[in-house]
């Protein structure tokens, strides 16, 4: 089965109420325990790749991995590009076999990253490929991503957005932050549903994404620091929000951070608990597993397409 485009998978879930997992790899055990978690609960995927993910496996390497998958499972798999910095990444990544890039032109000013985004689409659509932009910016860390400060999204720059470019789905801000570590103590997560109606209400119909929407499981870090991490207290966003964000125009939601999270929690406790294993396959393999039961988790109490494929 080749790769998809993500616009047939987005249009049903617009109209069922459930989001598509986008789900960041990076080697040979995260797309297996990612897609061997979809083959069983038959869900649809987008395996996505940061810039940071390309330049530590090798384009090469990760586009194999995914064919294999794709031989593996028979799911509908969308590979996309996630932050795509500029226009040739973007068009390494199309002409590459990607079926989905997104430019991140969130940081210029809203005529510059119009026009940069135009630029992708044009490129993208001629090719077959679909494009992702967004506007506004969240705080945070994630791969080349840095961002100190949070900026929602304002829904009266989104329909003028939309019509410029072309774009097929749009990134936005309301309240996400990448990384782990997305709230200082004290501070309550929430997302600004308000702002998601009124883009809703502006642009009838159309996939919306959320970025920065981990939920950083508090049993995850503190198996981290039980053997020997040094995690602060991290909060995420709590997943019954990110279902609510789902069953409206959400359609991808984007998760890293709490799989880096599970993986590392079983690394570190099959280390500690086998210190003499020195054999990759044998403190990997949990870890697999580990990234499995996450994103098990994640479609079934957060995303809601189980079933779906």
């Amino acid at each position: 089965m080749p790769l998809v485009t993500t616009t047939e998978m987005f249009k049903k879930a617009y109209d069922g109420g459930y989001a598509i997992g986008a789900f960041n790899v990076n080697n040979m055990e995260i797309v297996q325990g990612i897609t061997e978690a979809a083959a069983e609960e038959s869900a649809p995927l987008i395996l996505q790749v940061s810039a940071g993910a390309r330049k530590y496996a090798k384009h090469v390497y990760l586009i194999k991995l995914v064919e294999a998958a794709l031989e593996d499972t028979h799911l509908p798999i969308a590979l996309h590009l996630d932050h795509g910095p500029d226009f040739e990444t973007c068009k390494s990544c199309i002409d590459g076999g990607f079926s989905s890039v997104m430019i991140d032109g969130s940081s210029l000013p809203f005529a510059d990253n119009i026009a940069e985004t135009k630029k992708v689409v044009e490129y993208a659509h001629a090719h077959g490929v679909v494009v992702e932009g967004e506007l506004g910016q969240l705080a945070g860390v994630e791969d080349d991503v840095n961002v100190e400060h949070h900026s929602y999204t304002d829904p009266g720059q989104v329909q003028e957005f939309v019509e410029k470019t072309g774009v097929d789905s749009l990134a936005i801000a309301i309240g996400t932050s990448h990384g782990a570590y997305k709230f200082k103590p004290g501070q309550k997560p929430q997302l600004r549903f308000d702002i998601l109606e009124e883009i809703k209400v502006r642009l009838p119909g159309f996939p919306i994404v959320l970025h920065g929407a981990s939920s950083v499981i508090p049993e995850l870090v503190e198996k981290i620091n039980k053997y020997g991490g040094n995690m602060p207290d991290a909060i995420g966003i709590p997943e019954d929000m990110l279902r609510q964000a789902a069953q409206g125009a959400v359609c991808k939601i984007n998760i890293d951070s709490d799989l880096r999270l599970a993986m590392t929690a079983s690394l570190r406790e099959h280390m500690a608990l086998n210190p003499a294993d020195f054999d990759p396959r044998q403190y990997l393999k949990p870890a697999r597993a580990a990234i499995k039961d996450m994103v098990q988790r994640k479609i079934t109490n957060v995303l809601g397409c189980s079933g779906k494929a």
